[in-house]
């Protein structure tokens, strides 16, 4: 296998020549995998791949050490070491693995796609790639073809990254390689949750994940990772919606992934051109950097919170398969698709192997996805936005997004710009009483306890004490109540009342 000099020089991060320079000239260890691909398509790089005939781990080690890094021994059974390093951009995360068999040449044949089956000596001048297979060629044609028959039969999971990086890269998969993603969709679900998983949230962090489910579903394999989505395909809904379930639902997962990338800060005329978005950034200016502070979360695995979200929207009308009806007037309905669904998102989460934080939060943003709505159609009172937070919590902002993105999804075409500023002043309207009057509007100083209801007006202990305080502090949020003496005043009242009704 004799090194080619590529169409297009490779661009390396600094730090992959820093390396070099650090290990012994007559050590043969290769840039692999995705961190070649990244050099010839001059993308970022921030992981690096390197393999090596021996065990990985050694070489990973001095990499470590050689920059004042971090070492984790990742995978024993490969011999894989992972090396973390300091720079000046940000670390580095640098992973050895031992060649998948006797040589340089067997490792690459072993992996899934011709991109990601090209290396680059490290103790050279990095200008010339090996490429056994056609990856450059394929590459330039913007073609994403598996290295051999066996690569997606021998592990499912590679079905879903082809789908990914097809769409990443702006890639037509070859037809063979179609097929095989096809065929593997009854396997995928025998993959481990975590790996499923995995790729599931590498998708929904992509640039365009409802492209990628659009075709995930054409080809089989979504519906193996999240069965719920399953059939909804066809189910008509009634005006205003424009789309079906399915397409309705594609349409909210891309609306809500514009929205959660520009209230963190991204800025691209794409993102900002159309009116809806152009118009949620002027209504939410000076509040985008409290909303980027909320979104900003980072789950278990550094797991993100906005592939989450996309999750929550994915599946937030997936129980709408279950509860269609349809009124003796013609108007079709979906009654209790929230609460239903609300507890299937939690059940896929625990599937997924998520934590019991992201499956609640996913089951808490899924039952009160409709709650924006609701409110936008009714008097925006203090009680009501006081009960919004009360019930939604910290991820009342995620379903304040969710629930515009669902907006947009089901008017489409026919959004009208004037209802839209209306929606817009419903949410900010939300959004300020959680970040600037959470002590009063949402969660006011509490004026007595349980106990003062027990001792010094002598209620007995049980429910009652509990919805008494949560009346109190309705009262509260509604200013009828702002002394202790109001409150004693108030609770009594509420007794006598309660007792002449009796």
């Amino acid at each position: 296998m004799d090194p080619i000099l590529p169409s297009r020089p490779l661009i390396w991060h600094p730090a992959v020549k820093a390396m070099r320079d650090t290990l012994p000239p007559s050590e043969d260890v290769y840039i692999v995998g995705g961190t070649t691909r990244d050099a010839f398509l001059h993308r970022p790089i921030r992981d690096i791949d390197l393999a090596t005939e021996g065990d990985g781990r050694p070489v990973a080690r001095r990499i470590a050490n050689a920059f004042s890094g971090s070492y984790y021994p990742l995978d024993a059974e490969r011999n894989v070491g992972r090396a973390i390093i300091p720079w000046a951009d940000g670390q580095i995360t640098v992973d050895v693995a031992q060649f998948r068999g006797p040589d340089l040449e067997a490792d690459l044949l072993h992996r899934d796609f011709t991109l990601n089956a090209m290396a680059v000596p490290l103790n050279s001048d990095l200008s010339h790639v090996i490429d056994p297979l056609g990856g450059l060629h394929d590459l330039e044609r913007k073609l994403l073809r598996r290295c051999s028959p066996d690569s997606i039969p021998s592990d499912p999971i590679r079905a879903l990254r082809a789908v990914r990086m097809g769409v990443e890269f702006g890639l037509r998969i070859e037809p063979e390689t179609k097929v095989d993603l096809k065929a593997a969709a009854p396997r995928v679900a025998q993959v481990s949750p975590e790996r499923m998983r995995d790729e599931l949230f590498h998708i929904l962090d992509a640039r365009d994940p409802a492209a990628a489910l659009r075709v995930l579903y054409q080809v089989g394999l979504l519906q193996a990772v999240v069965p719920e989505v399953a059939g909804l395909d066809g189910i008509a809904q009634g005006p205003p919606h424009q789309f079906d379930v399915w397409h309705h639902t594609l349409e909210a997962v891309a609306r809500l992934n514009v929205f959660l990338r520009v209230m963190r800060g991204e800025r691209s005329d794409a993102l900002t051109s159309n009116m809806p978005i152009g118009a949620a950034v002027f209504a939410f200016a000076d509040l985008r950097p409290r909303i980027a502070a909320e979104l900003d979360i980072s789950w278990p695995q550094d797991r993100s919170h906005h592939a989450l979200l996309l999750l929550g929207a994915l599946m937030h009308d997936t129980a709408k398969a279950v509860t269609r009806t349809i009124a003796d007037n013609g108007q079709v309905h979906f009654y209790g698709h929230d609460t239903i669904g609300a507890e299937w998102v939690h059940e896929r989460a625990k599937r997924l192997h998520l934590s019991n934080d992201e499956a609640d939060r996913l089951q808490t943003i899924v039952r009160n996805h409709m709650r924006p709505h609701w409110l936008n159609n009714g008097p925006l009172t203090p009680r009501a936005i006081y009960r919004y937070w009360r019930d939604t919590g910290s991820a009342g902002v995620d379903i304040c997004f969710q629930a515009m993105a669902d907006y947009l999804a089901t008017v489409a075409s026919t959004l009208d710009p004037a209802t839209w500023v209306h929606y817009l002043e419903t949410v900010r309207t939300l959004l300020e009483r959680y970040f600037f009057k959470f002590d009063t509007a949402i969660a006011p100083p509490a004026l007595l306890s349980g106990h003062d209801l027990i001792e010094r007006l002598a209620i007995e202990p049980g429910p009652q004490v509990g919805a008494l305080l949560e009346a109190l502090r309705e009262a509260q949020v509604e200013q009828r109540v702002v002394t202790k003496q109001d409150a004693l005043k108030f609770i009594q009242r509420a007794l006598e009342e309660g007792s002449s009704e009796s």
